[in-house]
């Protein structure tokens, strides 16, 4: 994501003015404090990329890198690193130094809302790049099937192909929702915040939706389920009315719109660690001063069937993550490993 310097600089300067250590909390989404992901993302790849970790022990290594993070975000560096999770709680991140592609988490889950600053290493010991994941992001990433989706439901159709399970949205969301909105899609991109005021309401989503059902697309294969929901993912966004198509990976899928999109080709719903009904802060921006948590976002569900060439949309389910679990039945599932690896796609790193 392109960041203009002065609004990057900004957080930097007012956690620099603030007198805040890395320990301090900061609120989800405080508008002055809270650095956004990809705001933290173009931070610490800017400043971290260059720096030579050459002949350094690991710990030391661990610590210089740390320091620099503080220098960047404009944070005093401590005499020493407390053993806290995560180690930066202040911005809710942990730090990874990876020269391979497989990340290794000890001794806790993956949590939905921490941030996983991940530092690649070249084999010269110089910081070549740096991707921000947060937990929820990670656990898709596992192709191996080592880890367990913490969150599941079941999706079992009915005779209605379209059902719209709440026609409000939440009592958070629901001041800064908007008819008016749609003029304002055009111009914006499916990963921007959501803006009080250019969130259209439940309903109207709905209606706009509504009209996919028994529409197809080429099936990219039964392994490629990725790809299968990317492709639905732009059609969606299409219909929406947005212009230019943009997947950053991050959760919600539609952000501006606080909109996630699953497509079902079997029953079993697979949320990984974000339980819909959360009421967890979400990681956008405040709007108004009210900060938007997980059970606030509206889940777009899809039915489909494939004949292995074409998928073709047969049911949709339109539902805040609020009232998700009241159509849709929670599995029980296991919690991960507690010794995680994930091996991260060689794609991980671009952009």
């Amino acid at each position: 994501m392109a960041l203009k310097a002065k609004k990057t600089n900004r957080f930097v300067a007012a956690l620099a003015r603030s007198g805040h250590s890395i320990y301090d909390t900061i609120e989800i989404g405080d508008p002055k404090l809270w650095i956004p992901t990809p705001v933290l993302e173009a931070l610490l790849s800017a400043g971290l990329k260059g720096l030579s970790l050459t002949g350094l022990p690991l710990r030391t290594r661990s610590k210089v890198v740390k320091e620099q993070v503080c220098r960047i975000l404009g944070y005093p560096a401590p005499p020493s690193f407390k053993k806290t999770k995560p180690r930066f709680p202040g911005q809710c991140f942990d730090t990874y130094i990876q020269k391979s592609n497989n990340l290794q988490i000890w001794n806790e889950e993956l949590a939905p809302t921490r941030r996983y600053v991940i530092i690649r290493v070249s084999e010269r010991e110089v910081i070549e790049d740096v991707r921000v994941a947060t937990g929820d992001m990670l656990v898709l990433l596992d192709t191996t099937g080592k880890l367990t989706q913490k969150y599941q439901a079941r999706l079992v159709p009915s005779a209605a192909l379209t059902e719209l399970i709440v026609d409000k949205d939440t009592s958070r969301l629901l001041p800064f929702v908007d008819e008016s909105a749609q003029k304002k899609i055009p111009s914006a991109r499916p990963v921007d915040y959501p803006v009080a005021g250019a969130v259209l309401p439940i309903r109207t989503i709905y209606k706009r939706l509504s009209t996919l059902v028994n529409v197809d697309f080429h099936d990219t294969g039964h392994d490629q389920e990725r790809n299968r929901g990317a492709a639905l993912h732009r059609i969606v966004c299409a219909q929406l009315g947005y212009t230019a198509y943009k997947d950053d990976g991050r959760f919600p899928d539609i952000r501006h719109q606080l909109l996630e999109v699953k497509l079902q080709t079997a029953p079993t719903i697979d949320l990984g660690l974000v339980c819909p009904n959360s009421k967890e802060a979400l990681d956008v921006p405040q709007l108004s001063g009210k900060q938007i948590r997980h059970c606030d976002v509206r889940y777009a569900l899809f039915y489909a069937k494939t004949d292995g060439q074409r998928v073709t949309l047969t049911h949709f389910y339109l539902t805040t993550g609020e009232a998700f679990f009241k159509r849709f039945p929670q599995c029980q599932g296991k919690v991960l490993n507690r010794k995680l690896q994930i091996p991260l796609p060689d794609s991980f790193f671009s952009r």
